[in-house]
């Protein structure tokens, strides 16, 4: 399973690559802005994008609309994966498109379920 995860920090880049990596099914290909994320998308969409919401010129939040209004990107799974204690934050996710969202500090196994789930078209 290929996953594009479209985060600026590197620690936390690595640290979800390596949690979802080693369970030997999942590849993870890091972009550190929207518009990095945006070339990545077009070369080949992956089964599930990973989008941190807080990034350096477009926003998360920004790109899971443009991705929304864009026929071939437009089914794509979106977890957005965020720090932010703003109590909205997962209301204004949602409705951006974006398919299911995860706070980080993060549980590692539910993590991984919530990917798997994004791909197999199984959220709840």
């Amino acid at each position: 399973m290929r996953i594009v995860y479209v985060e600026d920090n590197d620690a936390n880049l690595t640290l979800v690559r390596k949690v979802l990596e080693a369970t030997g099914d999942m590849t993870v290909v890091g972009a550190q802005s929207a518009e990095e994320g945006l070339v990545l998308l077009s070369e080949a969409p992956p089964d599930v994008l990973l989008l941190d919401l807080d990034l350096p010129g477009m926003s998360g939040l920004d790109l899971a609309r443009q991705l929304r209004a864009d026929p071939s990107l437009a089914e794509l799974p979106i977890v957005a994966i965020s720090a932010s204690v703003m109590k909205d934050e997962r209301a204004k996710a949602l409705e951006a498109g974006c398919s299911a969202f995860v706070e980080k500090p993060f549980d590692i196994r539910r993590l991984r379920e919530i990917v798997r789930a994004a791909a197999n078209g199984t959220l709840d």
